[in-house]
């Protein structure tokens, strides 16, 4: 043992060769940086292990639909999000035409910017969808997340886990040392990816296959403003002979940032020997879907990829669970990916704390499979749906039996002529574009989420028929499993959004002035649970106000009953009316939600 020279030994603690945490998340991408974010944002003791040096290199994902955005807004990093997005207003304008100097085919507002459309996007949310490349988004995660305590670590691989009945222990590797050493965690969510090691290694059922199409990524710099500006959107739909891309079906010029980054998306068939596309080549790509074939470009780089069709039928296995891309593997059609991955996350992450901290009982963690399955499913299905839909372009503009180049471009051409076929041929262009709705503005897709599981108490109620188509149309409710309708209330200086009522940290429960009465009830059974559960009491006179009269007509209760909103703002419970005992129907509830029962 070390003297100095003062004559005081040096006491040296021994290093463990186990590291401990609640909860370790493999993988830093959206799923993973979000799921941080989150438990550290409720007090829970989380790890960060990624493989890689650092968070994402290329744009990937990008575009960031309102729920979302929703998330961020509660998470207190709304503004950050903002700061690096490309605003609303200038991501829909999609354009398809044949080069983007060359002609237009067509254009269709997308993302909710018809000026129809908006009103239904501006309605559902406070939040509106905008465009943030992933290489943008997953630092203001990973900051937000390590900041509030997360450990982060990067260039450390996951190499494999064994689950006992009181936690996981698992095997990690520092790839710069390559030492290896256990992580010992009470639960493990696996985000890392659509090839999966955590996945795979606790064999989650799957339907559906990988790699059923082959695409290339470029992305390069190129300020085409004279070309873009008028018409600003993050996609523009190249059809051209040789611009076919497999299973997405046209060449894609992609917005990375206005209006001098881009990524280009290129096919090749994934049963051949892939592609090795050098600069000269990817110049040449680049030129022709643009149009310019004189263009100076920088290529940042070239990336491969297969197009999936799969989703997990369950998420978890005893104290592992899956989030992301490592459940929902699928085209990036609809703009789905991130956006899933981070209300996996959202879903999965309130429930571990109540766990931890002794105010649930472990089966509240099954919901998330119950809930979040399902979503996997229909997103998977309806992005490839999406994608094969692409096929009727090319049906209308009778591409499918040209043969040659020349041949496609009279094909292209004939919609020009004043003809029968001519005619013809413009109709069908008008039904293609509006079946691209399907894609381009599936709010129902992106916000009508209901949940069916132990942690929503029925009132035997179901949800309205749809007045309008399910996918494209998203109808507020708050049948219990709904997510909490959106309105503007507050009072005379502040307006406040409904779901800012209801933070990401408790329950609350909303009411109305004949329901004052339930606020005794609420601190008797937070009480008695131990759980954060608050009231709001919406009208005159009362710190909330229902400013435009808005909540009134959504809440499909009476002004004395009340709805319970669980912390990720899905309706937990409602009470039409105030029935003769409160605390035991709440009790109840509260009992059932968190697996008590």
């Amino acid at each position: 043992m070390p003297v100095f020279d003062d004559g005081q030994t040096e006491t040296r603690t021994p290093v463990s060769s186990v590291v401990e945490t609640d909860v370790l998340i493999v993988g830093s991408g959206p799923a993973g940086a979000s799921a941080a974010l989150l438990l550290s944002t409720l007090g829970v003791d989380n790890m960060v292990i990624t493989k890689y040096r650092w968070t994402a290199n290329t744009p990937r994902a990008h575009i960031t639909n309102q729920r979302a955005m929703e998330i961020f807004r509660d998470m207190g990093i709304e503004d950050q999000v903002l700061a690096d997005a490309t605003p609303h207003h200038l991501v829909g304008d999609t354009v398809f035409c044949t080069s983007i100097a060359g002609e237009e085919i067509g254009r269709i507002h997308t993302w909710g910017t018809h000026p129809a459309r908006e009103a239904d996007y501006q309605l559902a949310s406070p939040c509106l969808v905008v465009d943030i490349p992933q290489n943008y988004l997953e630092p203001i995660l990973v900051k937000n997340a390590t900041v509030r305590g997360t450990q982060t670590r990067f260039s450390t691989e996951y190499l494999s886990h064994v689950q006992d009945a009181d936690g996981v222990d698992v095997l990690a590797r520092d790839r710069l040392t390559g030492a290896e050493y256990t992580i010992r965690a009470k639960y493990l969510i696996g985000a890392d990816g659509a090839r999966s090691k955590v996945a795979a290694d606790i064999g989650l059922p799957y339907e559906g296959a990988m790699d059923i199409a082959g695409s290339m990524n470029i992305t390069f710099k190129a300020d085409i403003e004279r070309y873009v500006g008028h018409r600003p959107s993050v996609l523009y739909w190249v059809i051209q002979p040789g611009a076919n891309v497999g299973g997405i079906g046209a060449g894609l010029v992609r917005m990375v940032r206005p209006w001098n980054e881009w990524l280009i998306v290129w096919g090749y068939d994934i049963n051949e020997e892939p592609p090795a596309v050098d600069e000269a080549a990817a110049t040449q790509i680049v030129r022709d879907l643009l149009g310019m074939p004189d263009i100076d470009v920088e290529i940042t780089g070239t990336s491969l990829w297969g197009n999936n069709e799969m989703y997990a039928k369950h998420l978890q296995k005893g104290r592992v669970f899956c989030a992301g891309d490592a459940i929902h593997r699928h085209p990036p059609s609809n703009g789905l990916g991130s956006n899933t991955s981070i209300q996996d996350s959202y879903n999965l992450a309130w429930k571990l704390a109540l766990v931890l901290r002794g105010q649930a009982d472990r089966s509240l963690l099954d919901t998330y499979s119950a809930e979040r399955a399902p979503v996997a499913e229909r997103i998977v299905r309806r992005a490839n749906r999406s994608s094969r839909e692409f096929v009727q372009f090319f049906e209308v503009l009778g591409l499918l039996d040209a043969t040659t180049e020349a041949e496609m471009v009279a094909a292209i051409e004939e919609r020009k002529a004043n003809t029968p076929e001519g005619a013809a041929k413009r109709a069908a262009l008008v039904a293609a574009m509006e079946l691209k709705n399907y894609e381009f503005n599936a709010h129902g897709v992106d916000l009508g989420q209901f949940y069916r599981s132990a942690a929503i108490v029925s009132d035997g109620s179901s949800l309205p028929a749809p007045g309008r188509d399910a996918d494209l149309y998203y109808e507020m409710s708050t049948v219990p499993g709904s997510r909490l309708p959106h309105a503007w209330v507050g009072d005379t200086m502040h307006r406040t959004a409904m779901m800012d009522l209801a933070p990401y940290d408790r329950f609350t429960l909303v009411t109305g002035i004949a329901g004052e009465a339930w606020a005794s009830v609420v601190d008797k059974v937070a009480h008695e649970f131990g759980i954060p559960l608050g009231t709001v009491v919406i009208g005159p006179g009362q710190e909330v106000t229902d400013l435009y009269y808005d909540w009134a007509k959504l809440r499909e209760i009476d002004e004395s009953g009340a709805v319970l909103v669980r912390p990720d703002k899905h309706i937990a419970w409602r009470s039409v009316t105030l029935p003769e005992d409160p605390e035991g129907a709440l009790r109840t509830a509260m009992r059932q939600i968190l697996g008590k029962a």
